[in-house]
């Protein structure tokens, strides 16, 4: 008997999904706090933080086994780069699938959560791109890409889904950014004019600074770990940089 990862399209299925959650848990969890909490902006943060946080837990641990949890084009873009070191991880097609999957996703999240409110669709005006903003999106991308990275290259993936979700809380906070770290999540939150939204202005300076972040965090990995970001490219599959996962098995 051979194991092989599972097919492609039910990783491209399980990303696509994932991020359609973790957009609508994130748009979802703002519209409601604006309701909520009307007059108060902290509160508002606060309520979206704590469903982001304890939502992502939960995808990572639902979806962690079949595709690795992405949900994010930077982390399969870092895992692609490690990857090409030694010859393995994902594939050319699989980091361009793993993308698609993961921006429709998220563009599907946001009119999910449009419509459970009944706020209707519409391209946010919601300006982000401050000198600020987008520092804060350099540290918050950068420290993701260092924790998942870190985690993978000392074997604690088990960690992934708590470790994930408490750094993205965190990040709410500490960052001026509110911690998008995520070219796909801004991409759906274009498509929604509310407290998460971000106006597409904006969006070409964030996806620079997440780029940025990424390269940062991946520099901070291999001076951190030079051996163990080796090992976690060379000896486990690309899907496993989150959550270790399943796989077929073919006579």
């Amino acid at each position: 008997m051979t194991s092989h990862p599972p097919l492609l399209w039910r990783r491209a299925l399980a990303e696509a999904l994932g991020t359609c959650l973790l957009v609508a848990i994130v748009v979802g969890s703002g519209i409601a706090a604006q309701q909520l909490s009307p007059n108060d902006v902290g509160l508002q943060l606060l309520q979206n933080s704590t469903a982001t946080v304890l939502g992502l837990t939960v995808l990572i641990v639902i979806f962690g086994p079949v595709s690795g949890a992405h949900f994010n084009p930077v982390i399969s873009l870092v895992d692609w780069v490690l990857g090409r070191r030694n010859g393995s991880g994902l594939s050319p097609t699989e980091l361009c699938t793993y993308v698609v999957a993961q921006t429709a996703g998220a563009i599907g999240g946001s009119v999910l959560a449009n419509t459970m409110f009944e706020v209707g669709t519409s391209i946010s005006g919601k300006e982000r791109a401050t000198p600020g903003h987008l520092l804060g999106e350099v540290v918050a991308t950068a420290g993701l890409v260092l924790l998942v990275f870190s985690l993978a290259a000392t074997r604690r993936g088990a960690l992934a889904a708590p470790a994930v979700g408490a750094y993205i809380g965190a990040a709410y906070w500490f960052t001026s950014s509110t911690s998008f770290a995520n070219p796909a999540v801004t991409v759906g939150r274009i498509f929604s004019d509310t407290f998460a939204g971000i106006a597409p202005s904006s969006t070409p300076g964030f996806f620079l600074a997440q780029l940025m972040g990424a390269a940062l965090g991946l520099g901070l990995l291999l001076l951190l770990f030079p051996m163990g970001s080796q090992v976690s490219a060379g000896s486990r599959a690309a899907d496993d940089v989150v959550a270790p996962r399943a796989t077929d098995k073919h006579a």
